[in-house]
C-alpha cells in the first residue's frame, strides 16, 4: 500500500510539473512513511514541505494542489493536510486487506525481493580459534551472522557463508602443550602445567582420544592420532582437527552451516602471507625500526604505524588478516561482511589500511564490519560464568542444552548488535508471555489450533486458501493487523540494508502481540460462516508471515505447544 501512495503522489507531482507549478527539470521523489498515531491516517508524506521552495509557494498551498491532482483510487479513503503541509493518507478497508491475498499467493516468498540481483556477498562469522568449545559470544555471532545471511538471500543476494580458522600462532601452541600435558597425566594443579594452558574438561577428552588412537574427520581432512606422548606436532594436528569437529557439531546443533572453511595455516603454506609482505614492501609502505618491520598505516587513517613483523621474525596477527582479505577480493567478493565481536574493533582500521597499501584496486572502507557486544548469562538474577566442559566460560552447547535451540538463537539475535546482551536463562525457559520467542511461536501454534478445530467441525482449509471475503472485516484491530502485515516486505529490505536482524525479532513480537489481543477479544469460529471464513483467511496470512519471519532468524514455527 505504501507503493500505491507513492505512485499516486508521483502522478500528482508530474501533473504539477506539466502545469509549470513545479520545475520540469527537477526530480521529486516522495517519501512515504507509516504514521505513529492512527488518528493521523495510515501513511504520511512530507513531499509538500520538501518541494515547496521549488514551487515558490508555502508548503500547505502546495499540499492542497497535490491533493487536488491525486488520481482517483479505491485504495484511499481520504487524504488530510496536517500542520505546515504534511499529507496524511487514510487507506480504505478493502485496500488494507489486499495484502492478505498477496501473502497467501506468494507463501514463503512473501517479503522476498530481487534487489540484490544475484550479487555475490561473502559473510564471515563465528571464526573461532580451534582451541576449545564455542562460547556464548561465538553463539551471538552465529545467530546474527546466519540471520544476516538469510536476510541477504531474501533480498536476492548470492551469499557465501565462511568460517576462518586461526589454526596458527601462540594459542595453537598452548593448545598442543595443554593436550600433551594431559596425555602425560598432568593436571592444571601441577607446577609444571603450562602457564597459559587450557584447563577445561574438553582437554581431557582430546587427550584420551589421542591416546586411544582415534580418527577424526574435520571438513577437509582426516587425522588419526599417533598416541605418542612425545610427538607434540602430531598432538597439535590431532587436537586442532578434534576441536574443529566439535565446533562444527556445536554449530550444526545450532542450525548453522558454512559453505567455506578457510584455514589461516593455508595462507602460510600457499605463500600468500609472504607475497603480501613483498607487495607491501614493493609499494613503499614498510620500514625497519628496532629490529621489527612496520607498516605505514598512518597514511590510511590509523593513529599510529603498526608492527607487521616482530623482532623474532613472527608476524603480528593483522598481517595474515590482510593476506586473507586480499584472497577474498581475488575470489570475486566485491561485498564482504565480517560479523565479529566488538573486541575486533581495533583491527578494522589496520586491516583496511593494509588492504589500501596493497594498491590492488580495493575500495576504501572495504570490507564491511558488523561488531557485536558481549553477552552476560544469568540465572536467578546471578551471572553464570563457568562451564565445567570449557573451564572458564559458558558455551553455546550449555545454552542449547538449557533452553533449546530456538530460544538460544532468538535471544542472541533479538537485540541490536552494538548493545550488550543479558541472556536470562530463566526467562528463556519460561512458557509465559514475557518470553518473546514463546509468545511469537504460541501465536503461530494458536492459529494452527484454530484450523484443527475447524477441521473437526468438517471444514478444512488449505494453508494458503483465501476462502473468505475480507471486505467483511470491519474492526479496527483487523485493519491494524493487515497494516502490520503490509510492513513486512519493507522491513526485510531495511533489515538487510542496515545489517540489523534484530528488527525482524521486534516486528514479530509486535505482530504476535496484536494477534493475541485480537484473538482474546474476538472469536474466529463464529456462527456467521462468512465472518468466520474472512477471519480464518486473515489468520492464514498472519501465520505465513510469522513463519517467514521466524525462518529468517533460524527459529521454528511449531504447530502445537
Amino acid at each position: 500500500m505504501k507503493e500505491t501512495v507513492s505512485e499516486l503522489l508521483q502522478s500528482a507531482l508530474a501533473a504539477l510539473q506539466s502545469e509549470g507549478t513545479l520545475p520540469a527539470d527537477q526530480t521529486f521523489t516522495p517519501q512515504v512513511g507509516n504514521t505513529k498515531d492512527k488518528s493521523h491516517g495510515d501513511y504520511a508524506s512530507n513531499i509538500a514541505l520538501v518541494a515547496s521552495r521549488a514551487a515558490g509557494c508555502p508548503p500547505r498551498q502546495l499540499a492542497e494542489a497535490l491533493v487536488e491532482r491525486l488520481p482517483a483510487s479505491g485504495a484511499v479513503e481520504k487524504v488530510e493536510i496536517a500542520g505546515p503541509g504534511f499529507l496524511n493518507f487514510f487507506m480504505s478497508t478493502a485496500s488494507a486487506f489486499g495484502i492478505v491475498d498477496t501473502i497467501l499467493e506468494q507463501k514463503e516468498q512473501f517479503g522476498c525481493n530481487t534487489s540484490g540481483q544475484g550479487q555475490k556477498v561473502q559473510v564471515e562469522f563465528v571464526s573461532a580459534n580451534p582451541t576449545g568449545p564455542l562460547h556464548v559470544g561465538h553463539g551471538r555471532g552465529a545467530a546474527i551472522g546466519d540471520s544476516l545471511c538469510r536476510l541477504l538471500e531474501a533480498n536476492g543476494y548470492d551469499v557465501t557463508r565462511e568460517f576462518y580458522y586461526n589454526d596458527a600462532g601462540a594459542q595453537i601452541n598452548n593448545l598442543a602443550l595443554s593436550v600433551q600435558s594431559r596425555v602425560k597425566g598432568l593436571t592444571p594443579e601441577d607446577e609444571s602445567w603450562p602457564a597459559d594452558g587450557y584447563r577445561g574438561d574438553y582437554i581431557v577428552d582430546v587427550a584420551n582420544a589421542y591416546l586411544a588412537g582415534e580418527t577424526v574427520v574435520a571438513d577437509d581432512r582426516e587425522v588419526t592420532a599417533k598416541a605418542d606422548p612425545e610427538d607434540r606436532e602430531a598432538i597439535r594436528e590431532f587436537a586442532v582437527a578434534y576441536l574443529r569437529r566439535e565446533q562444527d557439531l556445536d554449530l550444526k546443533a545450532f542450525g548453522v552451516e558454512f559453505d567455506v572453511y578457510f584455514l589461516e595455516s593455508s595462507l602460510y603454506e600457499d605463500g600468500k602471507v609472504e607475497a603480501t609482505v613483498e607487495r607491501l614492501k614493493a609499494n613503499g609502505y614498510t620500514y625497519e625500526q628496532d629490529g621489527a618491520m612496520w607498516l605505514k598505516t598512518t597514511g590510511f587513517g590509523d593513529d599510529k604505524d603498526r608492527v607487521m613483523r616482530k623482532k623474532d621474525g613472527g608476524y603480528t596477527y593483522f598481517l595474515p588478516d590482510v593476506a586473507y582479505h586480499l584472497d577474498k577480493w581475488q575470489r570475486g567478493f566485491t561485498t564482504v561482511i565480517n560479523e565479529q565481536g566488538a573486541d575486533h574493533h581495533s583491527t578494522v582500521t589496520r586491516v583496511r589500511a593494509g588492504l589500501q597499501a596493497l594498491e590492488a584496486g580495493i575500495p576504501e572502507g572495504w570490507p564491511d564490519y558488523v561488531l557485536h557486544q558481549m553477552v552476560m548469562v544469568t540465572r536467578s538474577g546471578q551471572e553464570v560464568k563457568i562451564s565445567k566442559r570449557a573451564g572458564s566460560y559458558v558455551t553455546v552447547r550449555d545454552l542449547i542444552d538449557e533452553v533449546g535451540r530456538d530460544a538460544t538463537r532468538f535471544f542472541l539475535a533479538a537485540r541490536r548488535v552494538d548493545s550488550q546482551l543479558t541472556f536470562d536463562i530463566d526467562l528463556a525457559r519460561s512458557r509465559t508471555n514475557e518470553n518473546p520467542v514463546y509468545y511469537i511461536q504460541y501465536a503461530h501454534a494458536r492459529i494452527c489450533s484454530v484450523l484443527r478445530k475447524l477441521k473437526e467441525e468438517g471444514v478444512e482449509r488449505g494453508r494458503h486458501e483465501a476462502a473468505g471475503d475480507l471486505s467483511l472485516l470491519s474492526l479496527d484491530e483487523e485493519k491494524d493487523l493487515a497494516n502490520q502485515l503490509a510492513k513486512y516486505p519493507e522491513l526485510v529490505a531495511n533489515a538487510a540494508a542496515q545489517r540489523e536482524p534484530h528488527h525482524i525479532a521486534h516486528y514479530l513480537r509486535e505482530l504476535a502481540g496484536q494477534f493475541h489481543t485480537y484473538y482474546n477479544a474476538h472469536k474466529v469460529l463464529v456462527e456467521d460462516t462468512a465472518i468466520r471464513d474472512a477471519r480464518v483467511t486473515l489468520y492464514l496470512g498472519i501465520r505465513q508471515v510469522l513463519e517467514n519471519g521466524l525462518q529468517l532468524l533460524g527459529v521454528s514455527a511449531p504447530e502445537e505447544m
